[in-house]
């Protein structure tokens, strides 16, 4: 269309009068334009045309019917002009294509933006493995998990997530269900127990009787779940419509005013250059430009301080956000379990007893096992050497080191050696941690606290928060006790804890219901509905595809803080749109009366080419404006520091 307006604006009479060159006498130079311009109504406006018919049918003006309505009218204005049936001052043809080309400028950068969304359903989808495997009879045979159906048994093998819900009909696993259930910690399933399609078998084989298939599963509901919330959110109307609705108003009353005005002291020519210059001018190209070049410059700025916007609904409700609801695992803590503490027995040192416990580790991949051989890594423990490494699940490992055999394990393996555990376990255990004890030779030499380490970020996160005058909630699917630590150390104001996946969205809504705006923070699968059902989703973006699919910003980084980020942009870029859109509409307060002749007992009429020129200066204040945007520094550090900041100063 850029390209088809070049010759429209440089071969029309009324450009080259502004300029001040003279056209070419031939014949073809007086057609370029109409049929050019032509060109470009018919197929750049076709996206508006088709936009205001939808908003007629739907009795809702707004920015496509307010656009759809300027060129058609500088259209049938112009080819009757061009026509000689029309007064030759009433030739609108570069303005229509300068008009089409800047609305579909702004119209790309919007549609670019919401193109760019990825689908939360697709990532539900790939939780399931492509595979199953099937017993018939004494073969077992690989199939789709979509050919399942219920009373079939399937082989879960050590790593491998489960294709279906079902029950275990033989085996014993530790089930990792935090991308659904969002319980932090390994939890140990054996027969009869219930699983859920896409949770991972993490230590060894299950056999799995199937007893829900495709719509009936549990991951389904979360599927359905994200869906509904996501078309109940998308129905919310942009600020743009709003003052395009009004202003189509206003531009047709304009219009009607001024043609009875016109008839009754004026001429019926008069009255039609008039009306038609008013439904022109009434098309300001601000107004195209106003929100897509802010939201534009506010998502490149954001993405430089690690905050990705995918809605721009989300980036502008986040301003009137007032409480903060994050979850706990991935979110506020790391996710993984960490050795947070050590107790040695008398005659053993914390290190000696970590790096025995690290040896015996050494050749586990299970979870716990993993946390304890990066805890004597970070600690530069010298760890000796093992061998004849042998694991008992939901027991504990052994292992020969130095000469000693060392065993590691919970309640099961003090059981086998009929021992007491250490005194301390009982803080432990009420703080929510996971205990194990180490032997040496049959006897405890010491035990180890494992829990889920918060991060160093969370805290200054939850200060800041309240520093801008938001509520902090936290939600988990993690037992009570290990939520209210979490919550103790943070200074968090209220908890959920204990909440499964299907409610964390209900959670969300009775917040809503004490007239709370809220902010859902998450990261995993069980927090998408939740993502989705708050007025702004915040993925984690080193969380799942499933959570970012579902919230409208990510956090490119694990840090808390960024969310400060998201309030501050969010604020700034609120304030350019509202400033665009003012000078956008106040360009027509002022300039529809002047075009329709509210000053002509005094002399003065607003000539079309005038009311153009200033059309085009608005387009370039308010990019000017934007572009001021640029000026504000969007780090998690940053947005943090100036409002704890601010917060002191007051």
């Amino acid at each position: 269309m850029l390209v088809l307006a070049v010759p429209v604006v440089a071969f029309n009479q009324m450009f080259a009068d502004l300029l001040g060159y003279q056209l070419a006498d031939a014949g073809w130079v007086w057609w370029v334009s109409p049929l050019l311009g032509t060109v470009i109504y018919v197929w750049g406006g076709q996206p508006f045309l088709t936009g205001a018919v939808s908003e007629v049918r739907a009795r809702q003006p707004g920015m496509m019917l307010l656009i759809g309505l300027a060129i058609t009218v500088a259209f049938l204005a112009s080819w009757g002009a061009s026509l000689r049936i029309l007064d030759p001052e009433l030739n609108f043809w570069w303005e229509l294509a300068l008009l089409v080309v800047i609305m579909l400028l702004g119209h790309w950068i919007e549609m670019r933006s919401l193109a760019q969304t990825t689908s939360a359903l697709d990532s539900l989808a790939a939780l399931l493995p492509d595979e199953a495997e099937k017993l018939d009879g004494d073969q077992v045979v690989t199939v789709a998990p979509g050919d399942l159906v219920v009373g079939d048994v399937t082989i879960v093998r050590p790593g491998s997530s489960v294709p279906a819900d079902g029950q275990i009909i033989d085996g014993s696993a530790s089930m990792d269900e935090s991308m659904v259930t969002g319980e932090s910690q390994p939890v140990r399933r054996t027969a009869g127990d219930h699983v859920v399609a896409g949770t991972v078998a993490t230590d060894s084989g299950l056999r799995v009787e199937v007893t829900a298939t495709g719509a009936d599963t549990a991951l389904a509901g979360i599927q359905q779940l994200v869906s509904d919330a996501q078309a109940s959110s998308s129905r919310a109307q942009r600020i743009a419509d709003t003052a395009a609705g009004w202003l189509f108003w206003f531009a047709l009353g304009a219009a009607l005013i001024t043609a009875v005005i016109w008839l009754l002291v004026g001429t019926p020519d008069a009255a039609v250059v008039r009306t038609i210059t008013v439904l022109v001018i009434a098309c300001p190209h601000a107004l195209g430009l106003a929100i897509p070049l802010v939201v534009s410059i506010a998502t490149e700025r954001a993405a430089r301080g690690g905050v990705l916007v995918k809605d721009r609904l989300a980036l502008e409700s986040m301003r009137t956000v007032d409480t903060v609801l994050f979850d706990k695992t991935g979110t506020l803590t790391k996710g993984e379990p960490t050795v947070t503490a050590v107790e040695p027995v008398t005659g053993y040192e914390q290190d000696r007893v970590l790096a025995l416990a690290a040896a015996a580790e050494s050749d586990s991949e299970h979870p716990l096992a993993r946390a304890i051989v990066g805890a004597a890594q970070s600690a530069d423990l010298q760890v000796p050497a093992a061998s004849g490494f042998s694991a008992s699940p939901a027991v504990g490992v052994r292992a020969t080191v130095e000469g000693e055999t060392i065993e590691v394990g919970g309640p099961y393996l003090l059981q086998h050696h009929e021992a007491q555990e250490l005194p301390i376990a009982d803080t432990w255990r009420e703080e929510g941690a996971i205990i194990l004890h180490v032997f040496a030779a049959g006897q405890i030499i010491g035990a180890l606290r494992l829990a889920d380490e918060v991060r160093q970020e969370s805290r200054d996160a939850v200060d800041a928060l309240h520093a801008a005058g938001s509520q902090v909630v936290m939600i988990t699917g993690d037992a009570q006790a290990v939520a209210d630590t979490v919550a103790a150390e943070l200074g968090i104001d209220r908890v959920f804890a204990g909440v499964r996946p299907e409610d964390k969205a209900a959670k969300v809504a009775e917040l809503q219901e004490e007239s709370r705006r809220v902010a859902m923070v998450g990261d995993g699968v069980n927090d998408a509905p939740a993502l989705a059902q708050a007025d702004v989703g915040i993925a984690i973006g080193a969380g799942t595809d499933v959570a970012i699919g579902s919230a409208g910003v990510i956090l490119a980084s694990s840090d808390p803080r960024s969310v400060l980020s998201v309030f501050e942009l969010s604020r700034a870029s609120f304030a350019k749109m509202k400033q665009n859109l003012w000078w956008a509409a106040g360009y027509n307060i002022i300039a529809v009366p002047l075009a329709a002749g509210v000053l002509a007992p005094i002399g003065f009429v607003l000539p079309m080419s005038v009311g153009a020129i200033l059309m085009s200066l608005s387009t370039v204040v308010v990019a000017l404006n934007a572009q001021l945007l640029r000026r504000l520094t969007i780090t998690p550090e940053a947005s943090t520091h100036r409002i704890l900041q601010r917060q002191s100063s007051t």
